[in-house]
């Protein structure tokens, strides 16, 4: 254990060493954290959020009740301080303002949205699925996901009480207490009720309210920070794993295998040293941001653990890379570019919620998206109960892609003496 302790703790003073690594492990991340966060307005004092008066244009050609309550909602006074609902009646005109960066999202509620979901009286027929038509600005992927928040929320509430109608109908028919012919008058008022509910409630609101009780102000930049320290991790460990390769070719390796040091104690030295290294450059741009920008990351043994399971993942990434490249540079270049495919799929720039659901599945290889799902849950004011799934999932990646990597070690002979 001396041995590995040994070995990663110098490859840890060699990566600190290094003013060109110290750039683009701690620097780099700090800046465009700070400077997304000025653009986001969380700098300005505006809000406390960094977001506020979203603009969204509403067309609502529906007429019926659903349709009115989806404009009634985003008209609300909860929803005032959080978005700018405009009215049109023209779809077209709609987009355009979208397109021409006047708004940042375009609400279309297509005419028989209410009646394909609550049948009017006497319907007997099926009315064809009508599907609410969200167009979005996709240079505002955070308000934008506020926005699909909202009205994912609303469609939630509608499916819920159209099922709970359903079954509440079927139980007062088998029970005896209505009768067949009754069964589509009462379904109709038991929807129209909910209606009514939809547009009068929500649970999206500027302030986030623990299982404590305790309110959590919503911070964008608990959104950016993690995003970027996650990105700049994969640097750091693609550094790390280059190490490796960089010995072997100076013939440092080559002469610790010579003594009694062992392929395994090798490779494990090299894992706990860009472990131990991520993990700092982790815990510095954590604390960095708590004490300059006030910035609340959430319960502290939550977020320690939540660190120490994605720099597991993603050194492990940095072995894979080294195991598959052939010289230093190329580890550089395959090291940079999964840096960068990892932060898109990840959710570092883009929002993936907006994507396919094959898109989301794919983030998941990537040890971003773990990490900034537990992030924004901890800053949102969940515990660790509340990112055991990440957590899991991280540790998971871990492991399968470090065995990986130990296979192709010794396949390739790598560290043979």
């Amino acid at each position: 254990m001396k041995k590995l302790l040994l070995i990663g703790w110098k490859d840890v003073t060699l990566a600190f060493r290094d003013r060109t690594a110290l750039i683009l492990m701690l620097l780099a991340p700090f800046l465009l954290t700070l400077g997304l966060g000025a653009v986001t307005g969380r700098f300005s004092g505006a809000s406390s959020s960094g977001i506020s008066h979203i603009p969204v244009v509403l067309v609502n050609q529906d007429g019926g009740s659903l349709g009115n309550a989806l404009v009634t909602l985003f008209q609300s006074t909860d929803l005032g301080g959080l978005v700018d609902p405009t009215l049109s009646q023209d779809p077209a005109a709609a987009r355009q303002q979208v397109d021409t960066n006047l708004a940042d999202a375009a609400l279309v509620i297509p005419q028989g949205f209410t009646d394909s979901i609550i049948p009017a009286q006497g319907q007997t027929a099926p009315v064809p699925a009508v599907q609410i038509e969200l167009y979005t600005n996709p240079t505002t992927p955070t308000s934008v996901g506020v926005v699909k928040t909202i009205l994912d929320d609303f469609l939630s509430q509608i499916e819920v009480g159209r099922v709970g109608g359903e079954v509440a109908v079927s139980q007062l028919v088998q029970s005896g207490r209505i009768q067949v012919q009754q069964a589509q008058a009462i379904g109709l008022e038991i929807g129209a009720r909910q209606a009514n509910a939809s547009g009068q409630s929500t649970s999206i609101i500027l302030n986030n309210t623990t299982s404590r009780g305790a309110a959590v102000p919503f911070d964008v930049l608990a959104l950016l920070a993690p995003s970027m320290a996650l990105m700049f991790l994969m640097y750091t460990v693609s550094y790390g794993g280059r190490t490796l390769l960089t010995e072997r070719n100076q013939g440092t390796l080559p002469r610790l295998l010579v003594s009694p040091t062992t392929t395994i104690q090798v490779l494990g030295g090299k894992m706990i040293g860009i472990f131990l290294t991520g993990t700092a450059q982790m815990l510095i741009l954590i604390l960095g941001t708590t004490l300059l920008f006030h910035l609340q990351w959430g319960d502290p043994l939550a977020v320690v653990i939540l660190v120490l399971a994605a720099v597991f993942a993603a050194a492990s990434w940095g072995m894979l890379i080294t195991a598959l490249a052939k010289t230093p540079g190329q580890v550089s270049t395959i090291g940079l570019a999964i840096m960068l495919t990892f932060g898109i799929l990840g959710g570092t720039f883009i929002n993936t919620d907006n994507m396919p659901a094959w898109f989301q599945l794919v983030t998941k290889i990537t040890p971003n998206a773990w990490g900034i799902d537990g992030f924004t849950t901890l800053a949102m004011g969940g515990g660790l109960p509340d990112i055991r799934t990440p957590i899991l999932g991280l540790v998971c990646m871990g492991i399968s892609i470090f065995a990986i990597a130990a296979l192709l070690f010794n396949r390739r002979g790598l560290t043979e003496r």
